[in-house]
């Protein structure tokens, strides 16, 4: 199917051809316009242009792309960007993709923020969640963190690629702070929540496992991180965690038993729990259940 041609085809044509291949209209929309060095918004010059010939020097990069695409392989990573509240991010194969529903997120972190506030986010992975807070309130003092050198280095790429000033640091968690002391007054992440036997899994094959997967029931690092917390937030300083669309319910009681008041859940686009979060007290429980 989508092989060079000795005889050109016409952009209705190609889109026509992707479809019936099994691509969806917008992924061939996408990945034409990738091809033909277009922006991704503009859909509608592929309407305005449909009956131009596609280069067969065209043809053959667009072959690649979609047979990597049918295999599985996330269109972000094959056009190089994923945008992200309103930020054009780029991503490869080193960093998870940012979903959508990790909007709801950042969304909660700009509610309980606010002037120049300390905030940090933990597995940053592309940078999505810290420079989304970034370019929403330039005020923020904003850092983040990542186990992941590889990681670290897409997400400093894509804020300097924004000009947008975000402290990065390497390191597990909250225990690879540079200050140990150092408190914050909110502390987001979306850290990996999927159990390691999940045959979910299996779908997503092409980003990187330790991002996805952690522990026997998917709360490893969930724990870990409710129970660093409270010992470096300031008084009335919120944790706010992504989680698996069945965790709200354990989430929410080990951010209880962890001292945290206040403990809520976000639902996602779909309306599903997605998120849940705590207020951290003066004098918690820090007393986290297995």
């Amino acid at each position: 199917m989508m092989s060079p041609v000795s005889t050109p085809v016409n952009l209705a044509q190609t889109l026509a051809a992707l479809q019936t291949a099994g691509l969806e209209r917008l992924d061939a929309q996408l990945l034409l316009l990738h091809v033909l060095g277009h922006a991704p918004t503009q859909r509608g010059w592929l309407l305005a242009h449909d009956t131009d010939l596609l280069p067969p020097e065209r043809a053959a990069v667009l072959a690649t792309l979609v047979q990597r695409r049918l295999q599985g392989e996330p269109l972000a990573y094959l056009t190089g960007y994923k945008e992200f509240f309103g930020l054009v991010l780029k991503v490869d194969a080193r960093v998870l993709v940012p979903r959508p529903d990790t909007e709801t997120l950042v969304i909660w972190a700009l509610e309980v923020l606010h002037g120049q506030q300390r905030v940090i986010d933990l597995g940053t992975g592309s940078g999505a969640i810290a420079l989304a807070l970034k370019a929403s309130r330039p005020v923020l003092q904003v850092s983040a963190i990542d186990f992941s050198h590889d990681a670290l280095a897409v997400a400093q790429a894509n804020a300097e690629r924004l000009q947008l000033d975000v402290s990065f640091s390497q390191g597990v968690w909250l225990a690879g702070l540079p200050d140990p002391s150092f408190r914050f007054d909110c502390i987001v992440s979306n850290p990996p929540y999927i159990a390691a036997l999940d045959p979910h899994l299996a779908a997503l094959t092409h980003e990187p496992l330790p991002a996805l997967a952690s522990g026997a029931d998917g709360l490893d690092d969930l724990r870990q991180i409710i129970m660093q917390a409270p010992a470096h937030l300031k008084p009335g300083g919120w944790l706010l965690l992504e989680h698996g669309y069945d965790q709200a319910q354990i989430v929410r009681a080990l951010l209880t038993s962890a001292g945290f008041a206040q403990v809520r859940s976000r639902c996602d686009l779909a309306g599903i729990e997605r998120c849940s979060g705590g207020q951290f007290q003066a004098s918690p429980r820090v007393t986290c259940p297995t």
